[in-house]
């Protein structure tokens, strides 16, 4: 008998093209949206450079490509808890793999409503998952798309294993007593905050409740394309380059796809954690091949293929594309270098092997730029949002969305 596995946020950027792969490995896919990506878009007049087509109609394509069946349910976990509920209850799935969350730092600090409706979406989200589980008593693996950002960036170089910490320490009687803790955040974001508050949530509901959790910290993903995306147009994937969802890639790519210089906050010297899109969707079915058992700890794996500095990423696209590089200021609140070293060796011992930036792919992103770039809305790309309060803004005043639209 297949698997049920429903798919939180299964609309939107890593959450499409999961559910394709696991609807093509066998998997009974169910997704869960509210939508509220379309809506952002349309908010922030920067629409997918990509065109994406509706649900239905993306499903619809995927049963005809596949012979696969995938269900949709339009619902907000975080302010739905009964119909959260009432589905959980009736679908009883052996797997929920969680990306309903607000996932853009940048979007998270426009200003004190956008930071609200961040905490109030993806806090009670992942609360309300939570508690309804542990209410029906569910034995369901719950794989949850964490962010490495949790962990700020900062320049000491220590590498940041996969989210524990071996620790002793001193007792009154003079002995030394060993603890196992999380890894220590330090959130750069409102965003990251909330990640970092889903870890303790995670915690929690693990050790009283002996929910089966694993919690993927993945790093910035590029690419936009993967196996099944392929197949047919109006199954494409997004691609988001605006300054509050665009990854630094997809604007660098834009920027050269539309003649201008790419512009690198402060020296470029931040060190980020990138994954390509197919290896994100390949790291998902691995961590839910290989569930922990009721009662273990939360499992903590680093999902990332690579590390690299802003400013060596800028010179990749320059020698791709020919575009020169601009040095600006840089928003955010942060080390203007760092090293970051991150353990991923469970990946790789689940056989992992991972696409990196240099490999053929990142051209198939540069061809897609190029096609699409008379979509694009090329005044979002720079980022808009300052992390300080202090610092002077020349932001719209922006209400946060609250209700999904298709």
């Amino acid at each position: 008998m297949s698997k049920t596995v429903l798919v939180l946020g299964g609309d939107g950027f890593c959450g499409w093209p999961t559910s394709l792969h696991l609807s093509a490995l066998g998997y009974e896919v169910v997704i869960v949206d509210n939508f509220v990506r379309r809506t952002i878009a349309k908010e922030l007049d920067a629409p997918s450079l990509t065109p994406i087509a509706s649900i239905d109609e993306r499903l619809n394509t995927w049963k005809d490509v596949s012979g696969h069946d995938i269900d949709v349910v339009e619902l907000d976990i975080a302010q739905d808890y009964p119909e959260l509920r009432r589905l959980l209850a009736s679908v009883r799935p052996d797997a929920i793999v969680h990306f309903a969350e607000q996932r853009a730092a940048p979007y998270s600090m426009r200003d004190a409503a956008h930071k609200a409706y961040t905490v109030d979406n993806n806090v009670n989200g992942t609360h309300n998952l939570l508690a309804a589980m542990a209410e029906l008593g569910l034995d369901t693996h719950l794989v949850h798309l964490g962010t490495m950002g949790v962990y700020g960036y900062g320049g000491d170089g220590l590498e940041i294993p996969e989210g524990y910490l071996d620790v002793t320490i001193d007792g009154p009687d003079g002995a030394r007593y060993p603890r196992k803790i999380l890894y220590p955040t330090k959130p750069g974001s409102i965003y990251h905050l909330t990640k970092s508050m889903d870890q303790l949530m995670f915690q929690f509901y693990a050790g009283n409740d002996h929910l089966r959790i694993t919690d993927l910290h993945q790093g910035i993903v590029w690419g936009t394309q993967t196996e099944e995306t392929r197949l047919a147009p109006a199954l494409i994937n997004r691609f988001d380059y605006d300054g509050d969802f665009g990854t630094v890639l997809n604007r660098f790519l834009m920027q050269a796809a539309a003649g201008h210089a790419l512009t690198v906050h402060g020296t470029g010297g931040q060190t980020r954690a990138f994954i390509n899109i197919q290896d994100t969707v390949r790291c998902i079915a691995l961590a839910l091949a290989n569930p922990p058992a009721a009662g273990e700890q939360v499992r903590i794996i680093n999902q990332v293929a690579e590390t690299r500095r802003v400013r060596d990423l800028a010179e990749l696209v320059s020698e791709l594309t020919g575009a020169d590089i601009e040095y600006v200021d840089n928003p955010r609140g942060e080390a203007a270098e760092n090293d970051l070293v991150v353990s991923n060796a469970t990946l790789k011992n689940l056989g992992l092997e991972p696409i990196l930036l240099r490999d053929a792919l990142l051209t198939e992103t540069v061809d897609i730029a190029l096609r699409f770039i008379e979509r694009a809305n090329l005044n979002t790309i720079p980022a808009t949002a300052l992390w300080s309060g202090r610092a002077e803004r020349e932001i719209s005043q922006l209400e946060a969305p609250r209700i999904a639209q298709r």
